[in-house]
């Protein structure tokens, strides 16, 4: 298992155990390089209910990191929960 993987891991358990809740947008971010992290492009069919706003975020941001490699996704990720934790 290479170094990025262990950390990518040590910061998804570390999210659970936030003090602050982060917005809605920094969740919104923390799903979609998560997914582009450990899935790659999105290759799923857009939410089919247009009432289904949250299906639609998830969808349209983890989109939005397509061509974005898994290594660039896990740094990212990484990145931003350390921010988070200071």
């Amino acid at each position: 298992m290479d170094n990025i993987k262990i950390l990518f891991d040590a910061a998804v358990s570390e999210v659970e155990s936030l003090r602050d809740r982060p917005s809605n947008e920094t969740l919104l971010m923390l799903y979609s390089l998560f997914k582009q992290g450990t899935e790659g492009d999105n290759t799923k069919e857009a939410p089919e209910n247009p009432f289904d706003f949250v299906a639609k975020a998830k969808y349209e941001a983890w989109s939005a990191l397509k061509g974005k490699s898994t290594d660039q996704a896990m740094q990212e990720y990484i990145e931003l929960v350390e921010k988070l934790k200071s």
